[in-house]
């Protein structure tokens, strides 16, 4: 199952695939020319409070995965159009904001997603 995670201030390349914008903001400052979205996943994001209180500290990466876990747990449906993909061998790309390329809700998301397959 290919996935592969980038930047939203990363150029799109023919090698994304199925690109798939995995927050629930959009990025400051990328057009939408600019960033060839295929899909925005705005309900798989964590949300609002979860996000504010994590707030990229490492420190609490474990926990935020559990609290974020349990929230996609509640609604699963929203990764439907992701896992149909990957499950039909497609690349997706998941787009995302963050300046941390490792501790994000991306890499978060797509572990979630890894354990549902």
């Amino acid at each position: 199952m290919p996935v592969q995670l980038k930047r939203a201030y990363e150029p799109a390349t023919d090698g994304d695939g199925y690109r798939v914008l995995v927050e629930r903001l959009w990025p400051r400052g990328v057009t939408k020319e600019a960033a060839k979205i295929d899909l925005w996943l705005k309900d798989a994001a964590p949300s609002t409070v979860l996000r504010k209180w994590y707030a990229h500290d490492v420190d609490k990466w474990d926990e935020f995965r559990v609290r974020y876990f349990a929230e996609l747990d509640e609604r699963r449906e929203v990764i439907d159009p992701v896992t149909s993909r990957l499950q039909a061998g497609e690349t997706v790309t998941f787009i995302f904001g963050s300046k941390e390329e490792t501790f994000n809700s991306a890499n978060a998301l797509w572990e979630y997603i890894e354990k549902q397959l």
